[in-house]
């Protein structure tokens, strides 16, 4: 779902960036005053393994796929400040290395898969008087429930923008994408069932799941074994997006206002294209990891001062 540089053009960009760059400044905000802190290794385990999940497009009906985008998964594991942010730094990282989105159009993005992506599942497990961290049957059913919702809400977000920037007309865009998404959904809900759960069993039980410490070792590992072993069988078929965009008309080839240095996840040197995707994810999770850890540990400092 992330939207290049040729499909939106018009005030819908710089009004969601600024509303992107507000609900971003609240959230980490909101970290820094937070009572239950979030270890830095943690966090950058969490997103480096967004980002290898999010590599793994899996096939859906009618020639199309879908990927998580992970903001259930990430709100689970974190909390909803830590959460949202998270899944802005991997939406960021995947626009400015890989190309893979608009730099024009990141707030868009931004706004779309980490504010709402994140933001949904934790206002559902809000909603229903549930903690984020708790391991409960309902509870993971909350968690599966609101991951389904954050990509359908995710999706719809992207309809409108689509919409009022005159891309394709509501009638057209919002059913197409809302149909295509909600089997997406699908997908993401049992995705993130099944790595919360595996996490809470594999939890040990004389620490909090925030800070158990085998936890991140775990999720990088895991990750490490998606982008390199598995994200070079994803399906080559388009995203749910670029599906609509195709059927409707407003797929459109321009080149982008800024290309990364591993466009479409490959590194332009190595020759085999299974081998060049593997390392490119690597490097991805690896640059995930890396900046995930060096921002918490800064916005830790910044509460430290403020208190």
């Amino acid at each position: 779902m992330h939207i290049p540089d040729s499909m939106l053009n018009g005030v819908v960009c710089p009004v969601s960036a600024a509303v992107a760059v507000t609900g971003l400044a609240g959230a980490a905000y909101a970290l820094t005053r937070s009572t239950a802190p979030v270890a830095p290794a943690r966090f950058g385990a969490v997103a480096a393994f967004v980002f290898a999940a999010q590599m793994l497009n899996f096939p859906i009906s009618g020639g199309t796929s879908g990927h998580m985008i992970g903001g259930a998964l990430a709100t689970a594991l974190l909390g909803w400040p830590a959460g949202i942010l998270a899944i802005a730094l991997v939406v960021s990282l995947q626009c400015l290395v890989f190309s893979d989105g608009g730099l024009l159009v990141l707030g868009c993005n931004l706004l779309n898969m980490a504010l709402l992506g994140a933001g949904v599942p934790a206002l559902l497990h809000f909603a229903m008087g549930r903690t984020l961290s708790a391991r409960s049957p309902l509870s993971l059913a909350i968690t599966g429930m609101g991951a389904w919702l954050s990509v359908v809400v995710a999706s719809s977000g992207c309809s409108l923008m689509l919409a009022l920037d005159g891309a394709s007309p509501w009638n057209q865009v919002i059913p197409a994408m809302l149909g295509t998404h909600v089997i997406i959904g699908l997908g993401e809900a049992l995705a993130t069932v099944a790595v919360v759960a595996a996490v809470s069993r594999l939890t040990s039980a004389q620490h909090p799941p925030d800070t158990a410490p085998a936890t991140p070792k775990l999720l990088v590992i895991a990750s490490a074994i998606m982008a390199l072993v598995l994200s070079p069988f994803a399906s080559s078929h388009p995203d749910g997006l670029e599906w609509v965009a195709e059927k409707l008309g407003f797929l459109h080839g321009n080149a982008p206002a800024f290309t990364g240095l591993l466009e479409d996840y490959a590194l332009p040197f190595i020759s085999s294209e299974f081998l060049s995707t593997g390392l490119a994810g690597i490097f991805g999770a690896a640059i995930a990891y890396s900046l995930g850890l060096v921002c918490l540990t800064l916005l830790s400092m910044a509460a430290r001062r403020a208190e």
